[in-house]
């Protein structure tokens, strides 16, 4: 046997294992320090049983808690009558969808009023852009603006259009601490990850024109599954719910 050659594979080996111990410390010691970043919020107990549920918040917590009151507003009658999509007459490179400046200097001319919508990555896929009428920088989930893509172009889109009436009486949104750990506790499954935590407004849209928003956290899980918490009362929807909340609010 050749124990010189033996001896400088198990040095060899010995080293491979030294490097793949080291990365393996170095990923978990990464993942304890943004577990306790993300949840320095959280109570204890809630922190146990994330561990138990094995839950992962990968979303920072905002640690907003603005004062906000219900929208009032008026859903334009072709908005929900008008199912089907608008076809552009050119398609478009849907790369512009990065690039704000781009996306108005290339449509905003063929979409009304283009400059109050954000874009959503999150909720977005290879086949549509979702884009959210905003108030204040603050999403208003029921309303939508969908990019249709085909063969990486923009060729169609579906608008919610509305008119704002007014604002009602501004009261001290739930942290969202509070609202993640209701979750934990109640409705998050075994191994969910919580990918995005964002503050904006969700209603129940009813066969009227005149309709109302309220404030409300969407709590979003890495498969896609959305919560939404009213963020005065607690209650909670899921995206199944579309705004139908759930009997009991936060504790």
């Amino acid at each position: 046997m050749d124990w010189g050659r033996a001896k400088n594979v198990l040095i060899i080996s010995f080293l491979l294992l030294n490097v793949l111990l080291g990365y393996q410390l170095w990923l978990d010691i990464r993942e304890q320090l943004n577990l306790n970043v993300n949840t320095a919020e959280l109570p204890q107990d809630k922190v146990l049983l994330m561990q138990q549920k094995r839950i992962s918040l990968e979303a920072n917590l905002p640690l907003e808690t603005p004062e906000l009151g219900d929208l009032t507003y008026n859903l334009h009658s072709d908005s929900r009558k008008n199912a089907e999509p608008v076809i552009l007459d050119k398609p478009v490179d849907s790369t512009i969808i990065y690039s704000k400046k781009e996306l108005l200097k290339t449509l905003g001319n063929r979409i009304p009023e283009l400059d109050q919508y954000a874009f959503d990555l999150l909720n977005s896929s290879v086949d549509q852009f979702v884009l959210y009428r905003v108030v204040e920088g603050r999403p208003m989930f029921d309303v939508k603006l969908t990019l249709y893509i085909s063969d990486q172009k923009i060729i169609s889109f579906l608008q919610d259009r509305v008119e704002l009436l007014g604002t009602g009486e501004a009261k001290q949104v739930l942290p969202a601490a509070k609202i993640v750990a209701s979750l934990i506790e109640t409705y998050l499954p075994d191994g969910a990850v919580i990918s995005d935590i964002q503050l904006g407004y969700k209603g129940q849209i009813f066969d009227s024109e005149k309709q109302v928003s309220a404030p409300s956290w969407r709590v979003m899980l890495e498969d896609g599954h959305l919560f939404y918490v009213h963020a005065i009362s607690g209650e909670v929807a899921t995206d199944e719910a579309q705004g139908e909340a759930a009997a009991n609010g936060l504790r």
